[in-house]
């Protein structure tokens, strides 16, 4: 009993990596960048949803805080760091656009267990989440960025600014995930991997 409970966990472990490592590549693949910032990536959060929904979200809060720092340092990579942000405004960034909006997505498996439309609610639910931090985060220390539209609508409204600017690359991650994620769960090949361990 002891050695396949470890067995279970290593394979978890191994699982676990090779879901964040197709996370990653899918992150690269950004099939539409957006002007003024964002882009929509190949269903870069849907290997993590997966890995929550086979092993619950426990497990996938912690893969995907894993992929969260992954993020973090695409994000220094980028320039995080030259951006211009006061302290305070760089920990908020880095707590709300990377740490907590990324570790979110680890949710997709919290109604794992109530078959395929929990699954997909759970997806769904994760992925807000997601898109509310980034939003929070917009509100709170991209506020001024909203001259960007030179428009006094979005540069006296941080959140308008927020909305519009986070839901033009999020909406579509959120319904091309969902989308595949439902067409992976009906087809008879792929279905297994969405199921709960």
């Amino acid at each position: 009993m002891a050695s396949e409970k470890k067995r279970f966990s290593v394979l978890m472990l191994v699982e676990g990596a090779v879901m964040i490592a197709l996370a990653v590549v899918l992150s690269f693949v950004r099939p539409v960048k957006l002007q003024w910032g964002g882009s929509i990536t190949l269903l870069s959060m849907l290997p993590i949803c997966i890995y929550s929904i086979r092993h619950g979200a426990g497990a996938g809060l912690c893969v995907s805080f894993l992929y969260s720092l992954f993020q973090f340092g695409q994000g220094v990579t980028d320039g995080l760091f030259g951006w211009g942000l006061t302290t305070p405004m760089l920990i908020a960034c880095i707590l709300f656009d990377y740490i907590l909006a990324y570790t979110s997505i680890g949710f997709a498996g919290i109604f794992r267990k109530l078959g395929d439309g929990g699954k997909i609610v759970g997806i769904v639910l994760a992925l807000l989440l997601r898109f509310f931090f980034h939003f929070l985060s917009g509100v709170v220390v991209w506020k001024s960025m909203g001259q960007l539209w030179e428009s006094d609508l979005f540069i006296n409204n941080s959140a308008l600014y927020s909305l519009v600017y986070n839901g033009a690359y999020m909406l579509p991650e959120i319904i091309l995930t969902t989308i595949f994620a439902v067409i992976l769960m009906k087809n008879g090949v792929t279905k297994k991997f969405f199921a709960a361990k």
